[in-house]
């Protein structure tokens, strides 16, 4: 999927492909993003994934990155290459909105430090992407930008909160785009969108950006952010094909010890050479039963490994990741209930009834009001199957697992009732067990079923961004590509 065909429009090409195109002066930054500015005026009328867009202010970065070339200047891996930022992301001169009104204005005064690493990779920042209001849904609508729209089907959701990255990447806006995962936030919506999303180990990239600070009476406070954030959320990328997703992961992977879970460097692999890596494949669990297409997505990705030489066996279940799915339920919903009183000030409908949803179903599954001991435990919990999953895993065994029990989620699905939410929660298991551990995680399309792509997932031990990475090409080698202007008339 890296390869091109010789009369492709350029928006159609490959980030590596083109980084190297830049770098030989087959084509010029400028030109590509005059392609891509040209998509996105094709495309995004309809789709709605890229909310702020500034087309001068991104020819002039690429004139910029043009010359560097004719000076020969050392050139870095993402050189002239257009990527997309989140609406939720610290970018100099840009609203970090959140797709909340009431934050229109709050302009960023300095750049995240995973938007640095883009930069300072020699990525062009092309548009800012769309998400739910506060970045917390599965869906990406907001009062806001509006209703940001799957490529495959309108009527679909094309994830959350990422979903105006996934959107954008499909149609061919950008090849990259940066996204961010505390509950799935990047996974889902890749599955949702046929592209490829990666969840850096909690650490790998900076998740470092200039403060945050409130106004009160007294003054400025400085914002301080729940624990869940600081250990369950990432950045990364989401990119049209892997070889892409690993070249704008390497760019953004940033060590930084001003994160509390920061690291100074990253460990080597240690993998033996020719040693072969078993991949265990957990279908489900007992609380819901996978769409059939959802499991023939899982048979056609396992015949693919095995045809790529990796030692696959099945499992009904993993009650590890079954009880990390109910632990995110606890300590994701205790951290929010803290920012209630901020989302029912600034939040818009959407969001109060999707959290009222959230709520009822954290309830079911631990308590009305758990109290302090039981959140206490609960982190307590959390880094005993941390060390039970890392020992299963090691450095020479994956996990294969759905995306979702369903297929891409009808448009709000979360607004029609408890009932329905319920089944949402329920489906996203492999979406929510892994942020609350902590580990790495990448999402590609296998199929298409009906219209609509469907994805699996692949989790590895902490640090083992390549292992998982390896595998997910050996099975993107072995499938058609999956592309959206592929299908159009």
């Amino acid at each position: 999927m890296g390869k091109h065909e010789p009369s492709a429009p350029l928006w159609q090409r490959s980030a590596t492909d083109l980084a190297e195109a830049i770098r030989t002066r087959e084509v010029s930054s400028e030109e590509l993003v005059r392609s891509c500015l040209d998509r996105i005026e094709e495309t995004n009328p309809r789709l709605n994934a890229l909310v702020d867009v500034r087309p001068e202010e991104a020819l002039a970065a690429a004139r910029r990155a043009d010359a560097a070339v004719a000076a020969g200047d050392e050139l870095r891996p993402l050189h002239g290459i257009p990527v997309s930022i989140k609406i939720n992301t610290d970018q100099e001169g840009y609203a970090t909105s959140n797709g909340v009104a009431a934050l229109a204005d709050k302009k960023a005064t300095g750049d995240a430090a995973c938007v640095t690493a883009l930069r300072e990779a020699g990525a062009v920042p092309l548009g800012r992407s769309n998400s739910p209001g506060f970045s917390f849904r599965w869906f990406s609508t907001n009062e806001l930008y509006g209703r940001t729209l799957n490529p495959w089907d309108a009527d679909r959701t094309p994830g959350g909160s990422s979903g105006g990255s996934a959107s954008s990447l499909a149609a061919g806006m950008t090849p990259i785009a940066q996204g961010n995962d505390i509950g799935g936030s990047i996974r889902f919506p890749a599955a949702c969108c046929g592209v490829v999303g990666v969840r850096p180990t909690v650490g790998r990239v900076s998740d470092y950006g200039p403060p945050a600070f409130a106004d009160t009476p007294g003054g400025p406070v400085e914002l301080d952010f729940p624990p869940t954030v600081h250990y369950c959320a990432v950045q990364g990328p989401l990119a049209r094909n892997v070889a892409d997703a690993r070249l704008a992961l390497h760019a953004m992977s940033t060590p930084d010890v001003r994160m509390p879970q920061g690291v100074p460097a990253f460990p080597a692999p240690a993998r033996p050479a020719g040693h072969q890596i078993a991949v265990t494949v957990v279908r489900g669990n007992a609380d819901v039963k996978n769409h059939p297409a959802v499991d023939r997505a899982l048979d056609a990705a396992v015949a693919r490994l095995v045809d790529a030489g990796y030692v696959v066996e099945e499992v009904s279940r993993l009650s590890l990741l079954t009880e990390a799915s109910r632990l995110w339920a606890l300590l994701i919903t205790e951290d929010i209930r803290l920012l209630l009183p901020v989302v029912q000030q600034l939040g818009d409908e959407a969001i109060r009834t999707a959290l009222e949803g959230h709520f009822a179903y954290a309830a079911e599954v631990c308590g009305e009001r758990p109290s302090l001991e039981t959140y206490i435990n609960g982190w307590a919990r959390r880094a005993t199957l941390i060390t039970r999953l890392q020992e299963l895993l090691g450095r020479q065994r994956l996990l294969l697992t759905p995306v979702c029990a369903e297929l891409p989620f009808e448009q709000d699905a979360d607004q029609t009732g408890p009932e329905r939410t319920r089944e949402l929660f329920s489906a996203m298991w492999p979406m929510t067990s892994v942020p609350v551990l902590g580990f790495p995680a990448v999402t590609l399309p296998v199929a298409l079923e009906d219209g609509l792509p469907v994805g699996v997932q692949l989790i590895g031990g902490r640090f083992e961004e390549d292992l998982i990475l390896e595998a997910a090409q050996a099975i993107e080698d072995r499938t058609p590509a999956i592309r959206t202007w592929d299908q159009e008339a």
